[in-house]
């Protein structure tokens, strides 16, 4: 079942046309986040202070900006089953092939969304509107500036990565 959640396409300002951007997972970087845990397991060392070690339910996701002039229309997220996944954006501070990545990098708000174990299948999915209505403007506003923004993704109670479809529509200028 999807969910389209932002501003109502209707009251979006309509001076650019429609474009849609979906989340493709980075499977190199997600690999390069994992290979960092297991060398630090191995070698029985920890983590720098400050740094954020992908866990085993997340994945390394990215956008690509091909227009860097876009206001932000709503999510389109969907969901086969039920369970929960969170978003959370990645600061253009980070350098995935040259640094760590650091929790001061983490963006906030977060989009989370989700469908309860108990809820039937076509339930829209629910999420904290004003959260991820927030954290669109705000990718649309570091969108000015970058090509490419990476996500965290986490799949919890139950969501599954290939269960999961998420894009955004945003207005071109």
């Amino acid at each position: 079942m999807s969910s389209q959640t932002g501003t109502d396409p209707a009251a979006a300002p309509s001076s650019g046309s429609a474009m849609e951007l979906r989340f493709a997972k980075d499977t190199s970087l997600t690999e390069v986040m994992q290979l960092r845990v297991q060398s630090l397991q191995r070698s029985g060392q920890k983590r720098q202070d400050g740094e954020r070690l992908l866990l085993p339910h997340e994945a390394v996701y990215r956008l690509d900006f091909s227009n860097q002039k876009l206001t932000f229309v709503h999510w389109s997220v969907s969901l086969i089953g039920h369970g929960r996944v969170t978003i959370t954006g990645i600061s253009q501070l980070w350098t995935p092939d040259l640094t760590h990545l650091m929790t001061r990098q983490l963006l906030e708000p977060v989009g989370t969304f989700w469908r309860n174990a108990g809820d039937p299948e076509d339930t829209p999915l629910k999420c904290l509107e004003a959260d991820i209505q927030e954290f669109g403007e705000r990718i649309a506003e570091l969108a000015k500036v970058r090509k490419v923004m990476y996500f965290l993704l986490a799949f919890k109670e139950g969501a599954e990565a290939d269960k999961v479809s998420i894009s955004m529509e945003f207005n071109q200028a």
